[in-house]
């Protein structure tokens, strides 16, 4: 479970209302009771629904949450609804409005791209990477998982990956070395390798690579190095650099095992229409 904590929940309400609703108060609205509900606006897979349902619940609403996170809805379906005072209603009504928004549009997006790549090859995995917009690194990954996808790498200190550049670095016929280095320090982890052309993965193969990364490879090309490096079967291959929902399926029909990705995050916001009306006795 990702877990959101309410201290940052209650951050993103501060930064819309760190004085108070001026419209609402000056109307005198604060009293009375208030019902909201959200419905999705279009076909889209749910994401960050409990945050919202908590921040609402926070500001005092009393919540009913209809769709969870993973929730493939249609056009119309609820997601939640929410009664409380007018005020409370009114404070958390954009911001839990935008996070859902924003959180189901990288879960939509992520699910795309899975269901693209299964259609072809139905145990590829699709795998997130770490550049999520800084500041909403939770938010972002609780919604690939809900897409379908899985998390990449969390950050860098969670996994092991050698980079070109790393090599760069440490020079003439530092893969094998490399390779060595990194299994004899981190025995329990996999050593997964980028690499920029067939030689290199061959390379890295050799040297003992558990997982070879093919960075910005055609499908034609990952094909080929599948066949050269083993087949399906073989050495696990992750095909990396400019894999969308469009593309996805042309990889993992190359053999590519893991699609590497960063598409979701910069999709954009899913509609979600919010309604708003007296609280009914």
């Amino acid at each position: 479970m990702i877990r959101i904590t309410d201290e940052e929940l209650d951050r993103f309400v501060h930064d819309d209302l760190p004085y108070g609703d001026l419209t609402t108060r000056s109307l005198g609205l604060g009293a009375g009771a208030a019902t909201m509900v959200f419905r999705a606006g279009g076909a889209l897979v749910a994401s960050s629904t409990e945050e919202a349902a908590r921040l609402l619940t926070r500001l005092g609403c009393t919540v009913t949450l209809a769709a969870t996170s993973g929730t493939r809805a249609a056009a119309g379906d609820l997601l939640l609804s929410a009664t409380g005072p007018a005020d409370a209603v009114l404070a958390g009504w954009k911001v839990a409005q935008t996070l859902v928004e924003y959180a189901s549009g990288i879960a939509s997006a992520a699910a795309r791209i899975v269901d693209a790549a299964r259609t072809m090859r139905p145990d590829v995995i699709v795998a997130c990477t770490r550049k999520t917009f800084p500041g909403t690194k939770a938010v972002a990954i609780k919604a690939v998982i809900a897409g379908g996808a899985i998390p990449h790498r969390l950050g860098l200190s969670d996994s092991v990956l050698l980079f070109p550049e790393h090599r760069t670095l440490l020079g003439e016929g530092s893969m094998a070395e490399a390779v060595r280095r990194l299994k004899s320090t981190c025995p329990e982890k996999k050593v997964v390798v980028e690499v920029t052309s067939a030689d290199e993965a061959e390379a890295a193969a050799q040297a003992g690579a558990d997982v070879i990364q093919l960075e910005k490879f055609s499908p034609a090309q990952t094909a080929a190095a599948v066949k050269r490096l083993g087949g399906p079967g073989g050495i696990p291959i992750a095909a990396a650099g400019g894999i969308n929902a469009a593309n996805a399926g042309a990889y993992a029909e190359a053999g590519a095992s893991i699609l590497v990705t960063s598409a979701p995050y910069s999709a954009p916001p899913v509609d979600v229409k919010v309604t708003i009306m007296p609280a009914t006795a």
